[in-house]
C-alpha cells in the first residue's frame, strides 16, 4: 500500500510532515513502488495529490501537470485555453524564483475560474488539486532547488473513462474532436496510431468505450463506434488509405503466425518501425476470425481486406497462406531459418460442443457455430456449396450465435430458432444484434437449455430441451437458473448449431519448444510485455486470452510490436509508463465511479441508418449504413471531453519511446 507524507485525496487532508514516527493511512495501492528502482516522489490527479518524498518540489510537480493541461486544451473556451497556459507560466516563475509578490493568489484565482467556468471535463477537472494544494499547503510552493531540478521528473498521462474502458486505450475524445472539426484525416490518424483496422473496428467493436461514456447518465452514450466508422470510411470511399514503407529500415526480420487482428496489428506497427515482417496463416486470406467468423452483412470483406492484407503489403510485408503452425512448420524451424523474433497470434478457431446426450463426432445436421460461419463465409465469398434449409436451431447467447441465426435466414432456412439458457437481459450479445435478429424473424426461446440430441441413422432429427427458471442473482448480477421439474420437450429440426463458445486448438505449439501453456491450452505470457517463456518468442490475441473480442486482439498486437521492437533494437523489453499508469488506474478503480455532476443540455443520439429487415434477409449486403456528415458533426458535439490528467513524479526519467507510427504521412493527399 502507498502512503503519503502530505496531500489531499477526495477532500481529506493528510499532513505528516512533522510526524517523527508513525505511518500515514494507505491511499493508493501500487503507487509507492510504481517503477522498479525509481522511487515515486509524488502523484497528482483531479481527485487530489500525494507527496511521498519530503524533498519533492510541489511547485515543479504542478507546473508539469499544468503544462500538460495547456497542451490538451481544445481551445473552445477562454478559461481553459488561456487559464491553463497562464497557470503554467506563473508556476514556472515561482519555480525559478522570479515571481512577483501575491502570485500564488493570482494562481488560485485562475484555478478557481478555470474549474468553475470551463466548458468541458478537461478544464473543469485539471485545476482542482492545484486549488486544494494552494489552500492547504501554500508554504510548499517554493523555488526549485538545484537538486530538485536534477532528481525530479514528471510523467503526465491523459485519459478519460472511455479511453480506459477500451482495451486499446485509444484516445477517443481526440478523434471525436477531429470529426467535430471536419478534420477526418486527423481523426483517422489518431486511430491509426494504435491499429490499422479503423473501419473494421468501427463496424464490429463491442464498444466498451460507450458503456463507460458519462453521457450514458443523460440521454445515452456518444456513438463512438459510428464516429470511428465515419472517419475511416471517408478515407476508404475516397481512395485515400495509402501507406508508404518506413524510410528507416532495420536488418531484423519477424515471423508472425496468424493474420487476424492481433497479427495484422503487430505486423503494421513493426513495419512502420522499419522492421521486416513475414505473416503466416492457415487460411487463404487475411483477417482471421474477423474474416471467416463475421458475416459480410456486418463486415464487408473488401473493407477488411483494405485494412489488413492491403495495408501490410503496401508497407512491405509478406504473406504466406495455407501454412499451419504445428503441421507445416514449427517455432524451432522459424528461429532456425534466421527470424530474429516470432509472434504467435493464431487465435481460437475451434468450436465448443454441448457435452449432452447422443452428441458424438461425425453427426449429420449438427455443427458448431465456428464451423457454420466458416461454411457461410466459403459459400458467400468463394461459391463453395453449402445448403441450409428447413428448421434451424442455434443454441447460444453471444454475438456468434446472433451471426449464425441471421446468416441461416439469409441462406434460406424455413425457420430459425435461438435457444438460450438464461434471460434476454443476461445475453452477452450486443443488444442491437439481438434486436436486429428479432426484426428479421428469428424466434427466441429464453430460459431453455438442451439436454440431448435425438438421432436416427447418424442424423440429428430433433433437440431435446428443458425449461429453466430463475432463482436469485449471482455475484455478476445475472440470474441463477435451475431446471423446471417435468418440463422436458423436443423440438424437431433440420440443423442444430452449437454456438456456445470457442477454444484454442491443441497441438499447435509442440512440446519441448520451451513455450508454456496453461490448462486451457492458452500460451502463458508476461501480461505487460507479452513475452512467452522462450526468449525471442511473443504471443497475443485469442491464443493468450482465449476467445475475447476484436479490440482486445488489436491491443495485444500493438503491445507485442512495442515489446518486439525493444527486444530487437536494444536487447531488452520494458514496461512503458503509460502501461504502468493504466495498471494503477485499473487496480484502484480511479475512473470507475466517474459521474455527471450537472446534467448536460439534452442532445439526442444519432441513429444509424440500416437496410429494411424484409429486404436485407434476402442477401448478405451490409445492413448498417454510414451516417451523414451533419449527423456525424452533431453526434461528435455530444462528447463532453471527460479528460483526466494523472501525473507520477519519480526520481529518474521513466523510459519513453516514440510511437511506432507515422500517421501524418500514411494518407494520400
Amino acid at each position: 500500500m502507498s502512503t503519503s507524507i502530505y496531500g489531499i485525496w477526495d477532500g481529506k487532508v493528510h499532513d505528516f510532515r512533522n510526524a517523527p514516527q508513525g505511518m500515514p493511512p494507505p491511499v493508493l495501492e501500487g503507487l509507492e513502488d510504481f517503477a522498479p528502482h525509481n522511487p515515486t516522489k509524488a502523484f497528482i490527479a483531479d481527485r487530489g495529490f500525494m507527496v511521498f518524498d519530503r524533498e519533492t518540489s510541489l511547485v515543479e510537480a504542478f507546473r508539469a501537470y499544468m503544462a500538460q493541461a495547456a497542451k490538451e486544451s481544445c481551445g473552445r473556451c477562454t478559461p481553459c485555453r488561456v487559464g491553463t497556459q497562464r497557470m503554467r507560466d506563473l508556476l514556472r516563475e515561482v519555480a525559478a524564483n522570479q515571481a512577483d509578490p501575491g502570485v500564488l493568489d493570482d494562481i488560485a484565482e485562475l484555478a478557481r475560474q478555470v474549474t468553475d467556468t470551463s466548458l468541458c471535463g478537461m478544464g473543469q477537472s485539471c485545476a482542482r488539486s492545484l486549488l486544494d494544494a494552494l489552500e492547504h499547503f501554500r508554504d510548499e510552493f517554493k523555488p526549485l532547488t538545484p537538486a530538485q531540478a536534477v532528481f525530479q521528473h514528471s510523467f503526465v498521462y491523459t485519459t478519460a473513462p472511455c479511453v480506459e474502458a477500451c482495451p486499446s486505450k485509444i484516445d477517443v475524445p481526440k478523434y471525436i474532436d477531429g470529426v467535430k472539426g471536419g478534420k477526418f484525416d486527423y481523426a483517422l490518424g489518431v486511430i491509426l496510431d494504435k491499429y490499422p483496422m479503423a473501419a473494421t473496428c468501427g463496424r464490429v467493436c463491442v464498444r466498451f468505450c460507450e458503456s463507460a461514456c458519462r453521457r450514458q447518465e443523460a440521454e445515452g452514450p456518444v456513438g463512438i463506434r459510428m464516429l470511428k466508422r465515419y472517419a475511416a470510411d471517408q478515407a476508404i470511399l475516397n481512395n485515400r488509405l495509402h501507406f508508404q514503407p518506413s524510410p528507416v529500415q532495420h536488418d531484423k526480420r519477424v515471423a508472425i503466425i496468424g493474420a487476424g487482428p492481433a497479427g495484422i496489428t503487430c505486423a503494421y506497427k513493426l513495419l512502420l518501425g522499419g522492421i521486416k515482417v513475414d505473416v503466416f496463416d492457415a487460411q487463404r486470406a487475411a483477417g482471421g476470425m474477423a474474416s471467416v467468423g463475421i458475416p459480410s452483412y456486418r463486415l464487408p470483406k473488401d473493407v477488411l481486406k483494405a485494412e489488413s492484407e492491403d495495408i501490410i503489403r503496401q508497407l512491405g510485408g509478406n504473406f504466406f497462406y495455407s501454412k499451419v503452425l504445428g503441421e507445416n512448420f514449427t517455432v524451432d524451424e522459424l528461429l532456425g531459418k534466421g527470424y530474429d523474433a516470432v509472434f504467435l497470434a493464431y487465435g481460437a478457431s475451434q468450436g465448443t460442443r454441448f457435452g449432452i446426450k447422443n452428441e458424438y463426432p461425425g453427426l449429420n445436421r449438427y455443427i458448431t457455430g465456428v464451423d457454420f460461419l466458416l461454411k457461410v463465409h466459403q459459400r458467400v465469398e468463394h461459391d463453395v456449396p453449402f445448403e441450409v434449409k428447413g428448421d434451424v436451431v442455434v443454441v447460444g447467447g453471444g454475438n456468434v450465435a446472433m451471426d449464425c441465426v441471421r446468416s441461416a435466414l439469409r441462406l434460406g432456412a424455413k425457420s430459425v430458432h435461438l435457444v438460450y439458457r438464461r434471460t434476454e437481459e443476461d445475453m452477452p450479445a450486443e443488444r442491437e444484434e439481438v434486436i436486429a435478429a428479432q426484426h428479421e424473424g428469428v424466434i427466441f426461446h429464453f430460459l431453455t437449455t438442451p439436454t440431448g440430441l435425438m438421432v436416427e441413422n447418424n442424423t440429428v432429427t430433433a433437440l431435446e430441451m428443458v425449461e429453466m427458471q430463475t432463482k436469485g442473482r449471482d455475484e455478476k448480477g445475472r440470474w441463477n437458473i435451475e431446471p423446471v421439474p417435468d418440463s422436458m420437450y423436443t423440438m424437431p429440426c433440420d440443423l442444430v448449431v452449437a454456438a456456445i463458445g470457442q477454444q484454442v486448438e491443441r497441438n499447435v505449439v509442440k512440446p519441448g519448444e520451451g513455450i508454456e501453456l496453461d490448462r486451457w491450452n492458452c500460451i502463458v505470457v508476461n501480461a505487460d510485455t507479452l513475452e512467452t517463456t522462450r526468449k525471442g518468442v511473443f504471443a497475443g490475441g485469442d491464443c493468450v486470452l482465449g476467445p475475447l473480442t476484436l479490440v482486445h486482439a488489436l491491443d495485444q498486437g500493438e503491445r507485442a510490436a512495442a515489446s518486439i521492437r525493444d527486444f530487437l533494437l536494444s536487447g531488452d523489453v520494458y514496461v512503458r509508463p503509460e502501461r504502468r499508469i493504466q495498471n494503477l488506474l485499473s487496480k484502484n478503480k480511479l475512473l470507475a465511479d466517474e459521474c455527471l455532476e450537472v446534467a448536460p443540455p439534452h442532445k439526442d443520439r444519432a441513429v444509424m441508418p440500416e437496410l429494411d429487415a424484409a429486404e436485407r434477409v434476402k442477401n448478405f449486403d451490409e445492413v448498417d449504413q454510414v451516417i451523414s456528415k451533419q449527423s456525424a458533426y452533431e453526434e461528435a458535439s455530444r462528447c463532453l471531453r471527460c479528460y483526466r490528467l494523472y501525473s507520477v513524479v519519480t526520481e529518474k526519467h521513466l523510459p519513453r519511446e516514440p510511437l511506432i507510427s507515422n500517421n501524418e504521412t500514411v494518407l494520400a493527399e
